[in-house]
C-alpha cells in the first residue's frame, strides 16, 4: 500500500466527521440563538439575563460539543495532510449545512443556493483527486 494511499485512509473518515459535525455544531447554535430571540437591549443587566437563557438552552451545548469535535478532528487532519487539501475538502460542509438548515432550522434553500453548492462539491472532487500532503514523510533520527 502506497503512502498516499494510507494516508487518505486516515483523512477521509475525519474529513467526513469534519463535515457532519462543523455544520451540525453550527447549526444547533443557530436554533439555540433563534430560540433566545433578537437582542434588543444593550443594558449589561439585560445581557446578563439573555446569557443564563443561552447557557441554559441544551442546543448551546450540543453545539459546543459538536465544534469540539470537529476542532479536534480538523486539528488532527492538518497534522496529516496539507491545508491546501484539507479546507477544500472540508468544504462538503456547504452540502451539510445546507440539508441541516432545511431538516432542523426550516429554512428555505434556493435553487441559486443549490447550484452554488453543486460547483463548491465539483471544486472538492478535483482537489480530492490530487495526494492529502505534498510534503515528504519525516526522517527519524
Amino acid at each position: 500500500m502506497t503512502h498516499t494511499r494510507r494516508l487518505q485512509l486516515k483523512t477521509i473518515p475525519l474529513i467526513v466527521i469534519s463535515i457532519i459535525l462543523g455544520p451540525l455544531g453550527n447549526v444547533f447554535l443557530g436554533k439555540a440563538m433563534k430560540g433566545v430571540g433578537p437582542i434588543a437591549s444593550g443594558r449589561v443587566l439585560d445581557l446578563g439575563l439573555i446569557a443564563s437563557r443561552v447557557l441554559m438552552s441544551g442546543y448551546i451545548w450540543l453545539g459546543i460539543a459538536c465544534l469540539l469535535g470537529f476542532f479536534i478532528a480538523h486539528m488532527l487532519l492538518l497534522t496529516w495532510a496539507d491545508y491546501s487539501y484539507v479546507q477544500p475538502a472540508t468544504s462538503l460542509s456547504y452540502v451539510s449545512i445546507a440539508i441541516l438548515s432545511y431538516l432542523i432550522l426550516g429554512e428555505v434553500i434556493s435553487p441559486l443556493r443549490w447550484l452554488g453548492v453543486t460547483v463548491i462539491c465539483l471544486g472538492v472532487f478535483v482537489v480530492g483527486r490530487t495526494s492529502p500532503s505534498t510534503t515528504g514523510v519525516p526522517e527519524r533520527a
